[in-house]
């Protein structure tokens, strides 16, 4: 029977940063009694990824420019945060009162460009921006675990992202190594032996929603997944 066993690691403490990401996923394994396998999935949320680089900004640091200044009075945020989301944004999509929608210099649209206040230590002076480069941090801790375990895992760091015409958030994955983020099915027989024409997978962005429903989003303290039978390729990412 195909089954998938999700894993919340426990014991993760609050992330600071320089922080050892890979020292804190091995005593979790140990802590939860696992031994990894190969093709086993670890997911991190971005924002301990963001802690442990030192993405933090303190908002006292940040003078907005006129810009900001205007995209703040339409939309009634802060113009510090504006202006810390227009450095982060390729291009403003919409604004609306609380809300600035961007498409991301990493090349995903979402919103106020991932920053945010939550899980800061109450330090309502500090804000956090999302990983530099999500796809090399993946990339450094599968290869730490290799080097730690002997065991070729691979890493998706998700985030919390909300969807064009539906309520809610999901997981969704910005950071892929060790897997290939699509699954592509085309050219491949269905149930009654039709090929396949459009059919791709988002397989990455599916492994990072069925971690998020661990992760939570308010105060699980439970950042880091451990997936073991969740179908894959292995790649590049």
């Amino acid at each position: 029977m195909n089954h998938v066993v999700a894993t919340a690691l426990p014991g993760i403490p609050l992330v600071a940063a320089g922080d050892d990401l890979i020292a804190l996923t091995l005593q979790g394994l140990d802590a939860a009694g696992i031994d990894l396998s190969g093709g086993d999935v670890l997911v991190f949320a971005s924002k301990i990824i963001a802690k442990a680089e030192g993405r933090t900004v303190r908002l006292s640091t940040v003078r907005p420019s006129p810009a900001a200044r205007e995209v703040a009075r339409a939309c009634d945020k802060d113009p510090r945060v504006v202006e810390l989301i227009l450095s982060e944004a390729n291009e403003v999509l919409r604004i609306r009162p609380g809300l600035i929608v961007v498409e991301h210099r990493l090349g995903f649209v979402c919103a106020n460009a991932g920053i945010d206040h939550s899980n800061l230590d109450g330090d309502a002076d500090v804000v956090l921006l999302l990983p530099e480069d999500p796809d090399a941090s993946a990339q450094r801790l599968a290869a730490g675990l290799m080097t730690a375990t002997g065991v070729d895992v691979a890493v998706v760091i998700n985030d919390s992202h909300g969807r064009a015409w539906r309520l809610g958030t999901v997981g969704v994955a910005i950071g892929v190594a060790g897997l290939l983020p699509v699954t592509d099915l085309r050219g491949r027989p269905d149930l009654f032996g039709h090929t396949l024409q459009v059919t791709v997978l988002g397989t990455a962005d599916e492994i990072a929603a069925a971690a998020s429903l661990l992760q939570g989003a308010a105060a699980e303290r439970s950042p880091i997944i451990h997936l073991a039978g969740s179908p894959h390729w292995a790649g590049a990412g």
